[in-house]
């Protein structure tokens, strides 16, 4: 019936697999939770987790190597003994708690991938947080109305339920060197392939928030990730809307003055992002400058 595949690494994950096997159980199916630490680094944090392993058709497995988002995810998938499989990032946990009986009363015959959302709690975190909260309260927490007019750009892989048969025929690219972005080419993929997304209200909370010093790092490195795919024709250059951007204000030849923006503005830049009051205006700005910046000399 069910596989729910669990991907961590330095995250304790006993709050939502204890949540999981509860929901499942208490919907009398057959079911399995597989989770598999990508070689966590946390001595404490292993040996929290290993503790799943006492409950019922749960897995918890450490592995030697740490081989990528991508590759777990799809060794996870392998390994499924069911039909369908349930995606969760370690550090999220279901905002119902009829999560489970929820996806698969939304599950028919002919569905191929349900994306059930995204949520961030109300609450603020801490001021050096603030970025990655600010960020996903607005620009991922978008209403199942949205969301259903534009079904593959707002998928994002934290919650999904899949058939097997279906995730065999794309999985997660393993050939890219980009440890970034590889939600944004597993969407792209289904699209080319026609693979349909179904949304429904069926959210989780993300709990585990960068700092905001690290969260912009990963966003400068993930939307060069974004320029590669879209030079190497692995996405379209239209699919993003940043890269959309990017293109077009190289037409215009506007490309140049963002270029010289970066390293004018970088440090007012992060002052306003490191803040307990970030702009995604000027965030939006500090990435598109930053493109333009790194591929003035193209």
């Amino acid at each position: 019936m069910l596989s729910i595949l669990i991907p961590t690494y330095n995250y304790n994950i006993e709050a939502l697999v204890s949540e999981l096997h509860a929901q499942s159980s208490a919907c009398n199916i057959d079911f399995e939770i597989l989770c598999y630490d990508d070689s966590s680094t946390n001595l404490e944090i292993i040996a929290s987790n290993k503790t799943i392993n006492l409950l019922k058709n749960t897995t918890y497995k450490f592995l030697d190597t740490n081989i990528g988002r991508s590759s777990i995810r799809n060794l996870l998938a392998k390994d499924a003994k069911f039909d369908l499989l349930l995606f969760l990032d370690a550090d999220v946990i279901p905002v119902k708690n009829n999560f489970i009986s929820e996806y698969l009363a939304a599950f028919t015959e002919s569905t191929q991938l349900i994306f059930g959302g995204v949520n961030y709690q109300d609450i603020k975190p801490k001021n050096e947080e603030m970025l990655r909260w600010v960020f996903g309260r607005k620009r991922e927490v978008v209403p199942l109305n949205e969301r259903k007019k534009s079904v593959y750009l707002s998928f994002l892989s934290c919650n999904f339920l899949i058939k097997k048969e279906v995730f065999n025929s794309v999985n997660f690219n393993e050939e890219i060197s980009l440890d970034a972005h590889e939600d944004l080419l597993f969407s792209f993929n289904l699209k080319e392939n026609d693979i349909s997304i179904s949304h429904i209200n069926n959210p989780i909370y993300h709990l585990g928030l960068e700092s905001s010093e690290i969260y912009l790092k990963k966003s400068l490195k993930g939307v060069k990730a974004s320029l590669t795919l879209a030079k190497d024709n692995l996405i379209h250059v239209k699919y993003t809307r940043i890269i959309r951007t990017f293109h077009n204000c190289k037409k215009i030849g506007i490309n140049f003055i963002l270029a010289l923006l970066f390293p004018v503005f970088k440090n007012s830049f992060e002052t306003n992002l490191l803040s307990e009051k970030p702009s995604l205006f000027i965030f939006d700005l500090y990435k598109l400058s930053y493109l333009c910046y790194i591929s003035k000399n193209e």
